[in-house]
């Protein structure tokens, strides 16, 4: 099969590779349809150790299933497994899972391919109206909607009930929809990239600005940087809550000192557990996330291409997916 392969420091080239092997409980499943995540981004700039080369990346995908019991199933993939038998698994925690295993990381090889091999129990259906398209962003939505609900939960309502997402890429944008989903209906994204920033308003219909001086009872960073994590430490208001998606870099920004002071609550979020995922493709397959139509479609064998224009930062729609196929 044709695969987009990392193959070092900035380095992708499309290959011929061994189609998967179908195990017990698996189904090989025909990718039509993966994005591109800001993790694989982070591995084609070598600065992923999880990820090492040569590896074929991408963990965002929807397809049609080939062979067996759901044969001509059309599903969307949560690419996350685990033991199943884990204190955190037990408690639906799965996302915790010391155990825990994603494709695209070693040993499974990625979505970037036109065939990927996946447990069942991680297929969800796509109904017939939902193109597959939209489907592949369950995996990103999946990841805001999980961080939206921590954040919310910890949320003191009598303190105000305004929100300010920082980084207006897909993680970004799918944290302000997933926060409007789930019942906070004022939220600004922060995005210095002035034509991103334009899309985001025109395309996708958010409040997006450049930067803020005012204070928000709920900040999601979805870069994770040192200068976002700076941002977030003065923009939150005291006793609002800070929720950090990004895993830009590991050290840095975050102000601890007012954050005692102010008591301001700070929350790691990471993935997602099997059940957000299930309550983000409802929310797809019911319109509750809005049109999703802001990504850019493009081929695999156009893949090198798309990861250099991410790079230059000349990409001014928050996801590309890519397609392996031709039809």
């Amino acid at each position: 099969m044709k695969a987009l392969v990392y193959e070092g420091v900035e380095t992708l080239r499309i290959r011929e590779v061994a189609e998967p092997e179908v195990g017990k409980d698996q189904s090989l499943v025909r990718i039509l349809a993966s994005g591109i995540c800001g993790s694989d981004m982070h591995a084609y700039l070598g600065h992923d150790d999880r990820r090492p080369a040569p590896l074929i990346l991408g963990h965002e995908a929807a397809g049609v299933v080939e062979g067996g019991i759901r044969d001509g199933e059309r599903v969307t993939i949560n690419p996350l497994v685990s033991c199943g038998v884990c204190t955190a698994c037990a408690t639906g925690r799965q996302n915790l899972c010391p155990e825990r295993m994603i494709i695209s990381m070693p040993p499974r090889e990625g979505a970037f391919a036109q065939y990927v091999v996946m447990h069942n129990d991680n297929l969800i259906p796509v109904p017939d109206a939902v193109t597959l398209e939209k489907a592949a962003l369950a995996e990103p939505l999946s990841v805001s909607w999980h961080s939206a609900r921590l954040g919310l939960a910890a949320w003191d309502r009598a303190l105000g009930s305004s929100a300010l997402v920082v980084g207006g890429g897909a993680i970004g944008l799918a944290a302000a929809l997933a926060l409007k989903a789930q019942g906070l209906e004022d939220v600004t994204i922060t995005e210095p990239n002035d034509a991103r920033r334009g899309f985001l308003t025109d395309q996708c219909e958010q409040q997006a600005v450049s930067s803020s001086s005012e204070q928000f009872t709920i900040v999601i960073d979805a870069v994770g940087y040192a200068a976002t994590r700076a941002i977030a430490s003065a923009r939150c208001s005291p006793g609002g809550v800070i929720v950090h998606i990004g895993l830009g870099e590991d050290l840095g920004g975050l102000d601890v000192r007012r954050m005692t002071l102010q008591e301001i609550t700070f929350i790691g979020t990471y993935a997602y557990t099997p059940q957000d995922f299930r309550d983000t493709c409802a929310a797809i397959f019911d319109g509750s996330l809005g049109a999703l139509d802001w990504t850019e479609k493009r081929s695999l064998d156009a893949g090198p291409q798309a990861f250099a224009d991410l790079r230059a930062g000349s990409v001014a729609a928050p996801k590309i997916i890519l397609r392996p196929w031709d039809d």
